[in-house]
């Protein structure tokens, strides 16, 4: 029997009574409560399972003991076989020490596996990637975490996986890791956090001013937060023609600027640094000069509400627009931010219109380097995915709600994958010649291939349904409790 409880659509279960605010702090007490339940159900999110059979006595001399010796044997002469004998070609490492859990900051080595497994479980099902979720004490021997622990783990575990993701890694480790393994990784590492969510944030600012009727040369923009996202984010939007001297960032001590010596000054904050260098021409110091006339504002800082005020989006541009997309609560909330005169709100919540989530595209990123046996991942193809999103959301057509495709989209991460595999062969960077067409099918028939068995299983039991009851205490529990 199927569950009939609509976990989209969450509104219909709230008493009509509640205001923006309540009915928020209530749906996100609700999920908080019903991901306890439900993994709790399950165990966690995800298993290994075999994809070669018979399982026959026979056979087991073949995929064991004495015919696998001539896998090892093959591999040892030719480490690039273990792509092809081995399930290398299509595996990543889903990697995170746990000290900057989402918006919940460090929550220990083990803290970070629901999230870990998450990913694993959204490149199964949205890429047709097999991943291991793993978590690392990288603490020294003063219990600070250490970048160079992170950075000799994922050199070590390399010959294992075609491709690295790097997840939920506290600064300045989460640059120090991306930088070194960069020069040193002999696999594709890719930094989720920062990469991922200026990936789709450039995508959805792609559509978001072309529905306002800006160009992206001319904007004013606000960056509100300026950890590994928002840096990254400001590199990629200078890349993709905003002027350096229009961006004015926030951190927790104020604007970037010329005059922060105290980010000079902090080598764990060369990134800040060089970021204050090449933005805020003008050298604003306070919110209300930076909003005022701005085009856009992308806070991606601490969770809200009231993070960002009002008052400050009512000072913008016209046909402003707003992600606020701290989790899990953002800084202002999509209702209020369009109440105080924006144009389009974003979050990165999936129960508002315009989800911001790393999830539109890192599984089809890391499809294409897998695919392609890229030899790294490059700010300039992360871009191209960024166009290709923006590109996969405009065929079902753009509107102030809907600038984002949806993840189950059938053509959303197989563009990605073309787009993505094509500039990898200008860059000089794939391994493997296969066309970016070559590559788009493959991916389709991969994802297809995974959704279908994930249904099956489902469908016939191997997956457990969940008890409807469950969900029904977690809402009683939720509005006993708001």
């Amino acid at each position: 029997m199927e569950l009939k409880f609509d976990l989209s659509n969450m509104e219909e279960f709230l008493p009509k009574e509640f205001d923006a605010e309540k009915r928020l702090k209530a749906k996100t007490l609700f999920f908080k409560k019903l991901a306890l339940a439900a993994h709790s159900f399950y165990g966690g999110k995800m298993a290994s399972m075999p994809k070669a059979g018979p399982m026959s006595p026979g056979w087991m001399n073949v995929w064991y003991t004495p015919g696998v010796s001539a896998v090892s044997t093959a591999i040892r002469e030719s480490e690039a076989k273990s792509y092809d004998l081995s399930s290398r070609g299509n595996r990543v490492l889903v990697l995170s020490d746990g000290t900057r859990v989402l918006g919940d900051g460090d929550c220990g080595a083990a803290g970070g596996l629901g999230v870990m497994e998450g990913k694993a479980m959204l490149m199964k099902y949205l890429g047709g990637i097999d991943a291991d979720a793993v978590c690392i004490n990288s603490r020294d021997g003063k219990g600070l975490p250490s970048a160079e622990k992170i950075t000799d783990f994922a050199n070590m575990i390399a010959p294992s996986f075609g491709a690295i993701n790097l997840e939920d890694i506290s600064q300045p480790n989460c640059y120090k890791v991306l930088d070194e393994l960069r020069k040193t990784c002999p696999i594709p590492v890719w930094h989720d956090d920062a990469q991922g969510t200026a990936c789709v944030t450039c995508a959805a600012l792609i559509n978001a001013l072309k529905l306002a009727g800006k160009k992206i040369n001319d904007i004013k923009i606000v960056l509100y937060g300026a950890g590994a996202a928002n840096s990254t984010v400001a590199k990629f939007l200078m890349a993709m023609g905003v002027a350096g001297g229009n961006i004015i960032m926030f951190d927790k001590s104020g604007a970037l600027s010329k005059k922060r010596t105290d980010l000079r000054d902090n080598p764990d904050f060369y990134r800040q640094w060089d970021l204050c260098l090449k933005t805020n021409a003008a050298n604003i110091e306070n919110e209300q000069s930076a909003f005022k006339n701005a085009d856009a504002v992308i806070a991606l800082s601490k969770p809200g509400p009231g993070t960002i005020k009002s008052e400050w989006i009512r000072l913008m541009a016209p046909k402003a627009i707003v992600f606020a997309c701290a989790n899990p609560v953002p800084e202002i909330s999509p209702e209020e931010s369009l109440k105080a005169g924006a144009f389009i709100a974003a979050s990165g919540r999936g129960d508002f219109p315009n989800q911001v989530n790393n999830s539109l595209c890192f599984p089809g990123i890391l499809k294409a380097a897998l695919l392609c046996r890229a030899r790294g991942i490059t700010d300039t193809m992360a871009l191209a995915a960024a166009k290709a999103i923006a590109e996969c959301a405009e065929l079902k057509g753009i509107n102030p709600k809907r600038i984002l495709p949806d993840m189950y989209d059938a053509e959303l991460y197989p563009m990605q994958v073309r787009a993505v595999v094509e500039q990898a062969a200008n860059e000089g960077l794939a391994g493997l010649p296969i066309t970016p067409q070559e590559a788009y099918s493959k991916a389709k028939n991969d994802i297809k291939a995974a959704r279908a068995l994930s249904d099956v299983l489902y469908r016939d039991g191997y997956i457990k349904q969940m008890p409807l009851s469950i969900i029904k205490q977690a809402l009683r529990e939720t509005l006993e409790e708001v």
